[in-house]
């Protein structure tokens, strides 16, 4: 097993994926030959990389999310690699977002190849989406609600994605397909009632209205900054899906809204 990994990775996190068994390689998406070099000898590539919440000098949404992954894709044809997996997002109806637009371009290309493909389109990630960074902050049940808060999400833990991901590597169910993957639709009302619950506390909850989230999307100019603000209308929208054929194919149970608010209570 191998794990692409840049000369500014951080050390500790290196170390940890040398004890799980991986031989780290350096390279980096924007560097082609570099991922040539990876893909050598390898049978299955599983990529999850993005820059929207981790950049460095050069990193944008059309260097690594669309450039990068596509050189990633070819390197992987070039190299004579059989499986490719890519996490991709949702599909957000009538909306376009810059991030979508990345993962699409690859999605289409895997689409066209030669390759043994699964792309999967995990849904709002509870520990970005329901944590401090992003308006959730269950430690001082202080949340922010983009919209009002009634239109359900499908909330996955990222812990799942990655586990789906490995085994989409070389289950017969997941060649040449792709699956949404998210937990039962919960609206964001009803998550903030779990936490109470949970907790025993009472969150102080503040929101963003609907139509101050479409202007913030519609006069956002920045790709990334418009990534954002299209996903924060998208949730106020809502953004349900159903994964039952996925899991249950693959023996797989989700961490729920439930579980993550009472390992986030526990941690507070």
């Amino acid at each position: 097993m191998r794990a692409l990994t840049r000369s500014t990775s951080d050390p500790g996190k290196k170390e940890r994926l040398t004890q799980l068994g991986a031989t780290c390689v350096e390279g980096d998406l924007k560097d082609p030959d570099s991922l040539t070099r990876a893909c050598e000898g390898v049978e299955a590539v599983v990529t999850t990389a993005s820059a929207t919440l981790d950049r460095q000098d050069g990193d944008s949404l059309q260097t690594v999310d669309h450039e990068g992954q596509l050189a990633l894709v070819g390197a992987a044809i070039g190299t004579g690699v059989k499986k490719f997996v890519h996490v991709s997002v949702p599909l957000f109806e009538g909306l376009d977002i810059p991030l979508g637009t990345a993962k699409r371009a690859v999605e289409d290309r895997l689409y066209e190849s030669s390759l043994d493909y699964t792309v999967l389109r995990p849904n709002y990630f509870m520990e970005v989406w329901l944590g401090a960074a992003l308006g959730f902050d269950h430690s001082n049940a202080k949340v922010t609600i983009y919209g009002e808060g009634n239109n359900p999400l499908s909330w996955v833990s990222f812990r799942d994605v990655a586990a789906v991901a490995a085994k989409a590597v070389s289950h017969e169910y997941c060649r040449k397909g792709t699956f949404d993957l998210g937990g039962d639709p919960i609206s964001p009302n009803d998550v903030i009632a779990t936490f109470e619950r949970v907790s025993g506390r009472t969150f102080e909850v503040t929101r963003m209205p609907h139509a101050d989230l479409k202007a913030q999307f519609e006069q956002a100019e920045d790709p990334l900054q418009k990534t954002f603000c299209g996903l924060m209308y998208a949730y106020s929208q809502g953004v349900p899906m159903d994964s039952a054929g996925l899991l249950e194919a693959l023996g797989h149970t989700l961490t729920t809204v439930e579980d993550y608010a009472r390992a986030a209570s526990t941690a507070s």
